[in-house]
């Protein structure tokens, strides 16, 4: 990839740029472990052999066609008790990233806890590694996978911004965006824009305020998420009208 250079005040200001890795996030966590990784360090990579996502699933990108990005923050001002809010920021701005290339399209959505998805395709993930120190977060390592060029996948949930817009895509100046859309929803996060982003989250949840099946314990339910807490519990409303939390390991949308 060639040299990217984002409009930040930090993030992607040190960039380490691999022709290929097992994981970006292993990578920036070294470079912490080495003291080498100044705050908005960002990690890229052509070629990760062995991403991955939530749940401990793998992550699989075609080599030079897909954004595989790391980026080391110190999100000290943040309790280890929030650390939700963290995802909200960064998926948030995988939406924003992406709705500038696709336009303000109902179908982009976020799907909990923060996968980027349109309709029912999946065209990015996240995998956020915090390391706390007390009650705080010291230190955290935001992974992004945005499918962008790719348009043969191994499963037909997947799909990408060429499959969407039936053209290609530079990766550096999404790379540069990308970082730049990022660095504006952490800024948001560090002034205390709680609110704010909570509300915008919720406006761009998959499934929200919507009534569907979901699994849970091998058991189907239906109920309608009504909202997410700081924590990361997923808030559903069941056909009862009684409430229930569950974390990412408890319930999977069907």
């Amino acid at each position: 990839m060639e040299q990217i250079s984002p409009q930040t005040l930090f993030t992607g200001r040190q960039v380490q740029w691999l022709p290929q890795c097992d994981s970006t996030n292993t990578v920036a966590r070294e470079l912490i472990g080495q003291n080498r990784a100044t705050e908005g360090c960002t990690v890229i990579t052509d070629h990760q052999r062995a991403g991955r996502g939530q749940r401990g699933n793998v992550w699989e990108a075609a080599p030079g066609e897909n954004l595989t990005v790391s980026v080391v923050w110190r999100p000290t001002f943040l309790p280890a008790a929030a650390q939700f809010r963290l995802n909200l920021a960064v998926a948030l701005a995988a939406h924003d990233w992406a709705r500038e290339l696709l336009g303000p399209d109902p179908a982009l959505r976020v799907k909990w806890p923060n996968d980027l998805y349109y309709y029912d395709q999946k065209l990015g993930g996240i995998l956020i590694e915090n390391t706390l120190s007390g009650a705080q977060i010291h230190w955290s390592v935001v992974g992004l996978g945005l499918n962008v060029n790719q348009t043969a996948f191994g499963v037909p949930t997947a799909t990408s911004l060429a499959c969407l817009t039936g053209r290609p895509y530079q990766l550096a100046p999404l790379a540069s965006r990308l970082l730049e859309c990022l660095e504006q929803r952490y800024l948001q996060l560090r002034g205390g824009h709680h609110a704010a982003l909570h509300r915008d989250y919720l406006a761009r949840l998959y499934r929200y305020d919507e009534w569907h099946s979901y699994e849970v314990s091998g058991r189907r339910l239906a109920g309608r998420i009504v909202d997410v807490l700081d924590s990361g519990h997923l808030v559903l409303e069941q056909d009862n009208g009684t409430t229930r939390h569950f974390d990412l390991q408890e319930i999977r949308h069907v």
